[in-house]
């Protein structure tokens, strides 16, 4: 299950992708590299929540391997 940090990540990579093609299509560098920016902090984002989910999966892990040996 994902959580919100990848959610919004993935959602910044999308608004950066559609930002960067309308830029070359209508020729406007800024909006270009604006949206170059914004999916790279996408990218970002949704590797630090990707990390987190599993760290939080491998603890739960640890707590039913603990658990079940009870």
């Amino acid at each position: 299950m994902w959580n919100k940090d990848e959610v919004e990540g993935k959602g910044k990579q999308i608004k950066g992708n559609i930002k960067d093609k309308a830029g070359e299509v209508i020729g406007n560098p800024d909006l270009e590299a604006e949206g170059e920016a914004e999916h790279a902090e996408g990218d970002v984002q949704q590797g630090f929540g990707k990390a987190r989910r599993k760290v939080g999966e491998a603890i739960e892990d640890v707590g039913e391997a603990i658990g079940g040996n009870r």
